[in-house]
C-alpha cells in the first residue's frame, strides 16, 4: 500500500507540473523518512546529493554531452546525409532511406536522440520537401532515425543504465551496435514497405555515378575518426569510458576547429548548453537515486520478486509483462524518466531471475526507444514540430506507425534471439 501510494504521490507531482527529478526526491525522501525516520531520510538526502556530486563514472556525462554539442553544430549532419543520398537516393523512398542512415551514423557520435532529431530535421526535411515526398513519410523517417541516437555506441542512456546498475559501460556499448544495425536495416525496409504501398510517397531521386560517391564517403572521416577513437580506445584497452569521452569531447574540438565552425560565439553557446542539459540529467538521476532508496528499503523489489517466483511462471512470460509497462509508460513518460524511474525497480527482479543484465539494459533501451515515437508523448515528434512549426502533429504519428511496428520486429528478435546482443560483449571480453 505504501509503495502504491508513493507511485500515486509521484504521478500526481508530475501532472501538476513537477519536474520528475524533484518529484521522485520528494515522494523518495518523504518514503524514506516513514519508514527510517526524519533524521536517516535527511542523512540519505545529503549522502546521496554529496557521492552523486563527486562521482567520477557521473563525470561521463557532461562530456559525452559536450561532444554531442560540438559534432551537431559543426555540420557533420549534413556530409553523412550527403553520403547516404549519393547510395540510397536513386531509389524509391531513397531520401528517407539516406535520412536513417545518416541518424544512425550521427548518432553513433553524438549520443542523444533530440540532438539527432533536431539536427537532421534541419538537414533532410527540405531535401525531402524538394523532391516531393509525403508530409508524414518525411518527418516520420527522421523522427524515428532520432531514437537510434539512445542505443548506438556512445549513448548516454546506456551510460546511465550501466551508472545505476553497475553494468559494464564498455559490454553495454557493445551490446548495443548489433541492434542499433538492424533498427537502421528495420527503418529502411518499413520506408520501402511504405513506398510500396504508396509510389508517390518517396519519389526516386537522381542515380549519382561512383566517383562522386567516394567523394561524398570521403568527407566523412572525421566522424569515423571519432567513431573508431572512442570505440577503439575502449576495447582495445587504452582508456575507459569515462576517459573516452573525455577523448572524445577534445577530439569533437578540434575536428569543429579543423572545419572552421567555430566561433567564440559559437563555443559559449555550446558550453552554456551541455552544462544546462547535464545538470538537468543529474537532477534527474539524484532524484533517481533518492526514489531507488526508498522502494530498496521497502523491499519492494524483492517483494515482486517473491510473487513472481511463487507464480511458477518463466522469465519470458516476465520479459512480456515488462514489454507492456514499458509501451504503456512511453505513452506518457519520457524516455530517460521512464528507464530511472522503473529500472531500480525491476532489475532486481530479472537478475534474480537469471536474465543477463546486459541483455536487459539494451531491452530497455530498444523498448524506451518505441516510447519515443509513440502518442501522446512521444519525444522526437515534439522535437521535430518545435524545429519545423509547420509540420502537422498527426500526421507524423501516422507516418510512424510502420516504424513502430518495425521496433516491435525488433524487440521480437532481441527477445528470440539473446545472441544477437551478448555475441558482441563475449567477443570482446565483456
Amino acid at each position: 500500500m505504501m509503495i502504491a501510494g508513493a507511485f500515486t504521490a509521484m504521478l500526481l507531482l508530475l501532472f501538476a507540473g513537477v519536474p520528475i527529478g524533484f518529484g521522485m526526491a520528494i515522494v523518495g525522501v518523504a518514503g524514506f523518512m516513514l519508514i527510517s525516520g526524519v533524521d536517516a531520510g535527511f542523512a540519505m538526502l545529503g549522502q546521496v546529493l554529496f557521492d552523486s556530486s563527486l562521482s567520477y563514472e557521473l563525470s561521463v556525462l557532461p562530456l559525452f554531452i559536450l561532444m554531442g554539442n560540438f559534432i551537431a553544430r559543426s555540420r557533420m549532419s549534413e556530409e553523412l546525409y550527403v553520403a547516404s543520398n549519393a547510395f540510397l537516393g536513386h531509389y524509391r523512398g531513397g531520401l528517407a532511406m539516406a535520412t536513417v542512415v545518416a541518424c544512425g551514423g550521427f548518432s553513433a557520435v553524438c549520443g542523444s536522440s533530440m540532438a539527432t532529431v533536431a539536427t537532421m530535421g534541419k538537414v533532410a526535411l527540405p531535401q525531402m520537401k524538394r523532391y516531393g515526398y509525403s508530409h508524414n513519410l518525411a518527418c516520420a523517417s527522421v523522427a524515428a532515425g532520432g531514437t537510434l541516437g539512445i542505443l548506438i555506441p556512445p549513448s548516454v542512456v546506456l551510460v546511465l543504465y550501466g551508472i545505476l546498475t553497475g553494468t559494464s559501460i564498455g559490454a553495454l556499448f557493445a551490446a548495443g551496435m548489433l541492434p542499433g544495425l538492424l533498427g537502421i536495416v528495420l527503418y529502411m525496409a518499413a520506408v520501402r514497405g511504405v513506398t510500396l504501398l504508396d509510389s508517390a510517397a518517396g519519389p526516386r531521386g537522381e542515380r549519382i555515378g561512383w566517383a562522386e560517391r567516394w567523394r561524398a564517403l570521403s568527407r566523412i572521416w572525421a566522424v569515423l575518426l571519432l567513431f573508431v577513437l572512442i570505440l577503439g580506445g575502449i576495447y582495445g584497452g587504452v582508456f575507459t569510458p569515462t576517459e573516452a569521452a573525455g577523448v572524445g569531447a577534445f577530439g569533437a574540438f578540434l575536428i569543429a576547429l579543423v572545419r572552421r565552425t567555430l566561433t567564440w560565439k559559437l563555443l559559449g553557446e555550446i558550453l552554456v548548453e551541455s552544462s544546462r542539459t547535464s545538470l538537468m540529467m543529474m537532477l534527474v538521476f539524484i532524484g533517481a537515486l533518492l526514489f531507488s532508496n526508498f522502494i530498496n528499503i521497502a523491499r519492494f523489489p524483492y517483494m515482486l520478486a517473491d510473487m513472481v517466483s511463487s507464480l511458477s511462471v518463466s522469465p519470458l512470460v516476465v520479459i512480456l509483462v515488462l514489454f507492456l509497462v514499458y509501451v504503456v509508460l512511453g505513452a506518457v513518460l519520457e524516455s530517460l524518466s521512464m528507464m530511472l524511474l522503473t529500472v531500480p525497480v525491476f532489475f532486481p527482479l530479472v537478475t534474480q531471475l537469471g536474465i543477463d543484465p546486459v541483455w536487459f539494459g539494451i531491452f530497455v533501451v530498444v523498448v524506451i526507444e518505441i516510447g519515443l515515437i509513440t502518442p501522446p508523448l512521444g519525444m522526437n515528434a515534439f522535437v521535430l514540430k518545435a524545429v519545423h512549426p509547420e509540420a502537422r502533429m498527426g500526421g507524423i504519428f501516422k507516418g510512424l506507425i510502420p516504424f513502430i511496428a518495425a521496433d516491435f520486429v525488433r524487440v521480437g528478435l532481441i527477445v528470440a534471439f539473446p545472441s544477437m546482443v551478448l555475441f558482441l560483449p563475449a567477443l570482446f571480453g565483456g
